[in-house]
């Protein structure tokens, strides 16, 4: 496989969908095989895709119902199978307004979460779901939804794509559930026809960490839309800065709230919105309390992302890793200022600005960041439209949804190469 491991520091574009193929003996006669694609597909073009993951929330889930709602644009049979016990009433409006437009619906069957005894029915039913409509797509995202593609049989003329999406790459070392998937991903390998990566450090750090890939590996970004390049008008009320994220220690919050305690000390108040929930929110909201910044900050919840870039003139994502975070996008396409920490796919998104990322669990870097931003707001919105305007030429939907296509085109075309040898 290519090395996948410098970033992108200059103005090119981020490295899409032909720029990392593994290539067998089967690449040189794939290449001289595939033929042109149309953007939308004819009746004999049309694919049956199969899209499985587990939980209905967060940028995996966007990412999907993206993807799902472009393939059917381009007049492809899409389908769904998703987790029946998580998502609330959120992901059901989402679903529920997706669902008219798939070919195959969407199932909704148990998939927990922690590897268990219940994976085994998990696996039945999506065996039994590829039986009915025989896909010539099984698209698996994130650890387990990549698991059960592979885990369940398959016709031998479809192919089975896998896209970590950070998953078993976020789980921490050492960890029961992290060395399950981790072995597991090394055993699945062989069962898999394309590893689709929404960054190029996603590709890096799964190659690294978890097993070198022996078929096709292509990176796809993360894309947004149109709408999202709408000016943004800030509340009356809105803060100095917002925080959008799950509340997590993974997502870095508590280095925000220590480096507003840095700047309080040097005589400078920073307010904070918190928006989000998770499970390490109450503990937030403690360590708020013993700095003595509770004052400065207010948690609000869950909030829809645009709705919650509203609440603060500067978004600040401190986190400790990421791979290609939607956020980081929404944010930039609304033309709002960003700081953020150089960790994952994040200096991908950034190009030529990268240098401006902070290291991440530095509270005294992070605020010196803030400090400085405050004090020239003009630079960091000549920066924001820097960013806008990058965004806009290199990651949108359009992209993403026609990239994984063309790499599907790809693997099925290598599939039939090697039933014909």
């Amino acid at each position: 496989m290519a090395d996948l491991s410098a970033e992108v520091l200059d103005d090119r574009p981020p490295p899409q969908a032909a720029d990392f193929v593994a290539e067998s003996g089967a690449g040189i006669a794939l290449r001289a095989a595939r033929a042109a694609i149309e953007p939308d597909a004819s009746p004999s073009q049309s694919l049956k895709i199969l899209h499985v993951f587990r939980a209905p929330v967060g940028g995996l889930f966007r990412h999907v119902l993206d993807v799902a709602r472009g393939q059917v644009a381009r007049g492809h049979r899409v389908g769904l199978v998703v987790d029946s016990t998580t998502g609330g009433t959120r992901a059901e409006a989402a679903l529920a307004e997706l669902a008219p437009h798939l070919a195959f619906g969407i199932e909704r069957i148990a998939i927990p979460r922690q590897p268990s005894l219940r994976d085994m029915a998990a696996v039945r039913q999506v065996a039994r779901r590829i039986a009915a409509i025989a896909p010539d797509v099984l698209h698996g995202h994130g650890a387990k939804g990549a698991a059960l593609v592979r885990l369940a049989p398959r016709r031998d003329d479809a192919i089975r794509v896998c896209t970590p999406h950070g998953g078993t790459l976020v789980y921490a070392p050492g960890t029961h559930a992290g060395g399950f998937y981790r072995v597991l991903e090394r055993l699945m390998s062989a069962r898999t026809d394309l590893f689709l990566f929404e960054s190029n450090f996603a590709a890096a750090e799964f190659s690294r960490t978890i097993v070198q890939p022996r078929s096709p590996v292509r990176v796809i970004c993360n894309g947004v839309g149109a709408a999202e390049f709408a000016p943004l008008a800030l509340a009356p009320d809105a803060s100095d800065v917002v925080f959008v994220g799950e509340l997590r220690l993974l997502k870095g919050l508590d280095v925000l709230l220590e480096a507003l305690a840095i700047l309080k000390r040097a005589g400078r108040m920073v307010h904070a919105t918190i928006a989000g929930e998770g499970p390490d929110a109450l503990q937030f909201k403690d360590l708020s309390k013993r700095l003595e910044v509770a004052d400065q900050t207010r948690f609000v919840g869950h909030v829809p992302a645009r709705a919650a870039f509203a609440m603060g003139r500067m978004l600040v994502m401190p986190s400790r890793a990421e791979s290609l975070p939607y956020v980081i996008l929404e944010a930039a396409a609304a033309c709002m200022p960003i700081i953020a920490t150089q960790v994952g796919g994040i200096p991908e998104i950034f190009g030529p600005q990268s240098s401006r990322l902070v290291p991440p669990d530095d509270a005294a870097a992070l605020a010196k960041a803030l400090g400085a931003a405050l004090t020239d707001p003009a630079q960091l919105v000549r920066a924001a439209e820097t960013l806008q305007a990058r965004v806009r030429a290199h990651f949108t939907i359009d992209a993403m949804v026609d990239g994984g296509l063309a790499a599907y085109r790809d693997a099925l075309t290598m599939q039939q190469a090697r039933q014909c040898a």
